[in-house]
């Protein structure tokens, strides 16, 4: 039996039909959490973002300084920063969450179960963000740890003026907050992306290339104004301004409107998904 097969088993039986949002959640709860393939997604989400963090911080000391307290480094945003490669499986579980239905036409259950479209993508979304806030909050907390316990060996001590980190710190806790939900974003942007396009490798290799060649792009343009401007539009770039916790004033967007052009992109692709399922899945 297919892994989209066994989560159909949550649909709610067509007796049901319009029971309700609640049930709705409960329904694509139960098929999302009897996927295998989710579990190892959700723990590859909080993995990697603690792995690759470490790795990062590790390989940055203050020896490339001209002083220790002149290296500005921008340690909270430094542990995160293994969330860039994470947020491959926040994007694979987006997608799977909608697409695996559509591969094996369970879609069509769900649908004569809860034939309201939009509660069914409304469901899916509600689902999605929670596993991947729960999953991401467990990587960015252990991200930070991490940090503290490293970069006090490579010479980023309280006495250079990094002190240890800590999520009770403001702009620490802001930049971890920003993180969770960039990765919940990054899921509902795959979902929305996977409602509308419906092949799961189409739908990933999608959302990848909009979050990884867009900054590649950037990087080849040579005047700087026109840099700026994509940094600002560009979703992961702009998202992830919201782990910044130094030199505010250089960067191309904030933290919070960034994290808002990230949201944009979401809801434009939940939106487009929406009104699909409406239109072409009548």
């Amino acid at each position: 039996m297919s892994e989209a097969n066994r989560g159909v088993r949550g649909a709610l039986p067509p007796h049901r039909a319009g029971g309700g949002a609640a049930r709705a959640v409960h329904a694509e709860w139960t098929k999302l959490r009897t996927l295998p393939s989710t579990i190892w997604l959700l723990a590859a989400l909080a993995g990697i973002t603690v792995a690759a963090g470490a790795a990062v911080t590790g390989a940055v000391d203050v020896s490339h300084c001209p002083s220790p307290a002149g290296c500005r480094e921008d340690t909270p945003r430094l542990a995160l920063s293994g969330v860039r490669l994470a947020q491959v499986a926040a994007v694979a579980l987006g997608v799977l969450a909608v697409g695996g239905e559509y591969a094996t036409g369970t879609i069509t259950a769900t649908f004569a179960a809860v034939p309201r479209r939009g509660t069914v993508l409304a469901a899916k979304a509600a689902v999605v963000a929670a596993a991947v806030a729960a999953a991401g909050s467990a990587g960015v907390l252990a991200s930070l740890a991490a940090g503290r316990g490293i970069l006090p060996g490579n010479g980023f001590t309280a006495a250079n003026g990094y002190p240890p980190l800590s999520p009770l710190d403001g702009s620490t806790a802001r930049a971890a907050a920003g993180t969770v939900l960039y990765l919940v974003l990054v899921a509902l942007l795959a979902l929305g992306v996977g409602t509308v396009v419906r092949e799961q490798a189409a739908a990933i290799t999608a959302v990848l290339a909009l979050l990884w060649i867009v900054p590649v792009i950037t990087r080849l343009v040579g005047d700087p104004r026109w840099q700026e401007r994509l940094e600002k539009i560009a979703p992961m770039p702009a998202g992830l301004a919201v782990q910044a916790t130094r030199d505010l004033d250089r960067l191309p967007i904030g933290p919070w409107p960034g994290l808002g052009v990230l949201a944009c992109y979401a809801a434009v692709a939940l939106l487009a998904g929406g009104v699909l399922l409406a239109v072409r899945d009548a």
